[in-house]
């Protein structure tokens, strides 16, 4: 699945030069907590949210780091919280995204700099916005792994998975698969390894499909030489 297929396109904006009253009126009845910036050919510019709004002297918020930071830092900090206009509050250097990357990358990029939302782009125009709320409808409703019914085609389905993982330890494991229930033999470095192929047996549904995992995998937790 790309951006494009999950992304909402009907994108609530505002120009750079609109009132950061007129952002935070917006914010307020659509129940959303940033905005897309764009200029007058949609290309984006920036982004406004409500952590830019934090420090903003109509809350007051903004008095006591008044003495903090070099002189340029305090002037940017006071035309940031005094100015009426959203180019001179919003961020800049927006993390976006273009509408053919994957659903993993979108995934990634949230982690990755802690954001909620990232607008999504086509040659530098604003085409739409992706959210992590986006993300977690794509679970809600996304279909387990199927394969072919019987004992056989799980198995094979398993090890397929396993293989995929690309993990020495796991292209070791033996799998056997009897009347649906699946039993893992083999060794493994640590829990998490144990943990993972318990979890990719029991992801593997059909018309018959695992009825159960039994483990029978040894662990061998191996001190590292800072441990010993």
């Amino acid at each position: 699945m790309r951006v494009k297929d999950l992304m909402k396109s009907n994108v609530v904006t505002v120009k750079p030069d609109n009132s950061v009253k007129h952002a935070a009126q917006i914010m307020l009845t659509k129940g959303i907590s940033g905005l897309p910036v764009v200029d007058d050919h949609d290309a984006l510019v920036g982004i406004i949210t409500e952590g830019d709004l934090l420090g903003r002297s109509e809350i007051a918020a903004a008095s006591h780091q008044s003495g903090k930071g070099s002189v340029e830092e305090r002037a940017a900090a006071f035309v940031k919280n005094h100015s009426w206009k959203v180019a001179d509050v919003m961020t800049r250097g927006v993390i976006a995204v273009e509408e053919e990357a994957s659903i993993g990358r979108v995934a990634a990029l949230m982690n990755d700099y802690r954001v909620k939302r990232l607008p999504v782009t086509h040659d530098g125009r604003l085409v739409g916005i992706v959210s992590r709320v986006d993300l977690l409808h794509l679970i809600a409703t996304a279909e387990p792994d199927d394969c072919a019914p019987g004992d056989t085609a799980i198995r094979r389905s398993i090890l397929s998975r396993l293989g995929e993982m690309a993990l020495d330890d796991f292209v070791k494991l033996s799998v056997i698969v009897s009347d649906g229930v699946v039993h893992l033999w083999g060794n493994l470095d640590s829990i998490s390894e144990r943990e993972a192929a318990r979890v990719v047996s029991e992801g593997v549904h059909g018309v018959a499909g695992v009825a159960g995992v039994v483990d029978h995998t040894r662990v061998s937790l191996v001190k590292s030489d800072d441990e010993k």
